[in-house]
């Protein structure tokens, strides 16, 4: 011990910091070990109740319409092209149903969008919350837009496409029989209307705020859409 309170400062120094950079080794090594620890969620969005065994995208816009206008093959139709289109980005292990309405006819009632698509929550691709509720998709406190409501392929929807095939009324339920807004409950691309609502809630027409239910479009084709500034898009929400 005599011997060591004799040593010169250079030596102290050279000792104290051998003794402190293990303890630097083991800490940088401990943070290593639980960034890279099985199951670590760092990504993972706040909002989405994680450790689930289903997907998180519960809701998009579609990338494409079907190119037939307002042929989408009816409900079923359209159903399909949403599974499809989730499959592809590995969210084929929901239920998926198109937001479309149908008007009543002689043999059929009619169908409320608002009734086909569960009962939320639902979330995009980018696992952004959409809405808890039916309840809050269609009130003044619903969280689509322009900025949320993106594809299935977490892409934003071009505003040149930004009117979506919806059939509906701002509460999500079917218009009257008669009314005409949904290109022959979605079985016509020939002279029509469809009724549309705005991706990004920016627009003319008599609800120019409305996701859903913005106005009419004067025809059924392909052209009339895209020269009306849609693309035959429509939303899709998980029923599960």
């Amino acid at each position: 011990m005599s011997g060591l309170g004799k040593a010169p400062a250079g030596l102290w120094l050279v000792l104290a910091t051998m003794s402190i950079l293990p303890a630097c080794d083991q800490k940088s090594e401990s943070g290593k070990g639980a960034e890279n620890a099985p199951g670590a969620a760092r990504n993972a969005p706040a909002s989405i109740p994680m450790g689930g065994n289903k997907s998180v995208t519960r809701f998009f816009v579609t990338s494409k319409g079907l190119g037939k206008g307002g042929d989408l093959g009816g409900l079923a139709g359209a159903d399909a092209h949403c599974q499809a289109l989730a499959q592809a980005q590995g969210a084929g292990d929901h239920t998926w149903r198109a937001y479309l309405s149908t008007e009543a006819t002689d043999s059929t009632p009619a169908v409320n969008a608002r009734d086909r698509i569960g009962a939320g929550p639902w979330y995009n691709a980018e696992g952004e919350l959409i809405a808890q509720h039916l309840a809050q998709l269609h009130g003044a406190t619903s969280k689509l837009g322009k900025d949320t409501a993106l594809t299935e392929g977490a892409e934003p929807v071009s505003a040149e496409l930004h009117e979506v095939l919806t059939g509906s009324r701002p509460d999500g339920t079917a218009f009257p029989a008669g009314a005409y807004r949904t290109c022959s409950n979605w079985t016509s691309s020939q002279p029509g209307r469809a009724q549309v609502g705005y991706v990004d809630r920016a627009g003319p027409g008599e609800n120019p705020n409305s996701w859903n239910s913005a106005h009419a479009v004067g025809g059924c084709s392909e052209e009339t859409f895209h020269s009306s500034g849609g693309g035959g898009l429509f939303y899709c929400f998980a029923t599960d």
